[in-house]
């Protein structure tokens, strides 16, 4: 079992207490699962709270012995409940009054509402964005997890790419995908932080299935298995000269990478193959442009740049309104995290930061072609995490 080191939580906590101080903000209460393991080392049901002076304090719902097993934390105490909060706070040394930071993005409102009458008169705050950029920067012990989960990506789609034949089901070649996966550590759940997004192991789609849009975040959807989960591997037979689209998240010790890989039992189409061209072109630009100080639109903006002159804008990241405004992703213990490569989103790149650059082409009826690798931004440009082959794999 890996244990976060206490050196390392240290060095988290400190910087959100002072993020707090900065916002202005008395301290935290933290909920959310993947908050709770960044910053305590246990995935216990807990609620942490933390002052922007002081020890924090985690208070433990269920289960007690394994997060003192777990995480390095001094005060860590059991808890019945959100009837508990107030008194225990108070005796934390919370001084009932000042704003108190809440994970706004995510905390349900029937929660909320009993936050804000249990707490008053406190000032309720959402604290989401301090926390998400705390979290977006990794460190070396972060990124070494990551390395790891990317060299078994890579292992895994070799075994896909040896076990694809003709006639095979969507589904079939996905199942095999997670056995393997799960044989090398996944841990079997993918987080997302935004709202109805669920994800299990990835996309794995082909043909003409490949282009069916979704209502997943994500240029690519597929037609899944049921209307109730309505995108991923379905029933369809992989046939010949389709291009094999295999999209999966590793997620190994609660980090994950993403990596996108085209497959093809012969040769794709020409046009297929051409903007498949175009996409490593993208991502090589992006690469070597994502470095500190540049905002996140502006690799959307050289991603649909590219697009444009290649004559594929219709077809960029999705096809017709189904396309989606983003070319990549923040990474880490959730596949969302920020900053999103999108649109209107002016947050600076920072060394540290992880990024999945995904630029992809939708062709309604024929497939989709493109390109995934987990990144990390350095003073030079982005260094890739994943695999260094990105052409079509020929089966």
């Amino acid at each position: 079992m890996l244990l976060t080191p206490k050196s390392e939580l240290d060095q988290r906590l400190a910087r959100l207490q002072t993020a707090l101080i900065r916002e202005d903000l008395g301290a935290a209460l933290l909920l959310e699962a993947s908050d709770l393991f960044y910053f305590t080392g246990t995935g216990q049901q807990a609620y942490l709270f933390v002052p922007a002076e002081g020890q924090p304090l985690l208070m433990v719902k269920k289960s007690l012995s394994r997060a003192r097993t777990e995480s390095s934390l001094e005060r860590i105490e059991a808890v019945r409940g959100l009837r508990d909060l107030p008194s225990r706070l108070w005796e934390a040394g919370w001084p009932k009054t000042g704003r108190l930071g809440l994970e706004m993005d995510v905390l349900p409102a029937a929660q909320y509402l009993r936050f804000q009458k249990g707490l008053a008169p406190a000032v309720l705050a959402d604290v989401s964005d301090v926390v998400r950029h705390v979290r977006m920067i990794k460190s070396p012990y972060e990124l070494g997890i990551m390395r790891r989960a990317a060299g078994l990506a890579g292992e895994v789609l070799e075994k896909v790419r040896a076990a694809l034949r003709p006639g095979m089901r969507e589904i079939e070649l996905a199942a095999l995908l997670e056995y393997e996966a799960r044989q090398r550590g996944h841990q079997g759940t993918v987080r997302m932080r935004g709202f109805n997004q669920v994800l299990h192991f990835g996309h794995v789609l082909a043909g003409a299935s490949a282009a069916v849009p979704s209502a997943m975040e994500s240029p690519t959807g597929g037609l899944g298995l049921s209307p109730a989960v309505p995108h991923g591997a379905g029933y369809h037979q992989i046939a010949p000269h389709q291009p094999v689209l295999v999209d999966f998240v590793m997620a190994i010790d609660g980090y994950l990478v993403d990596q996108t890989r085209i497959l093809c039992l012969g040769k794709p189409p020409t046009e297929l193959a051409r903007a498949h061209q175009v996409a490593l072109d993208i991502e090589a630009h992006l690469a070597a442009a994502a470095k500190p100080g540049v905002p996140a639109e502006e690799l959307f903006a050289l991603a649909q740049e590219i697009a444009r002159g290649a004559g594929l804008s219709e077809h960029f990241m999705g096809y017709g309104p189904d396309r989606v405004s983003f070319v990549g992703h923040g990474i880490g213990l959730e596949l969302d995290e920020l900053p999103p490569l999108a649109r209107g989103v002016k947050i600076p790149l920072e060394a540290g930061v992880t990024l999945a650059l995904e630029p992809k082409f939708t062709f309604p009826g024929q497939g989709v072609v493109g390109i995934e690798d987990t990144y990390v931004v350095t003073e030079k440009g982005a260094e890739a995490l994943t695999r260094p082959e990105r052409g079509i794999l020929f089966v």
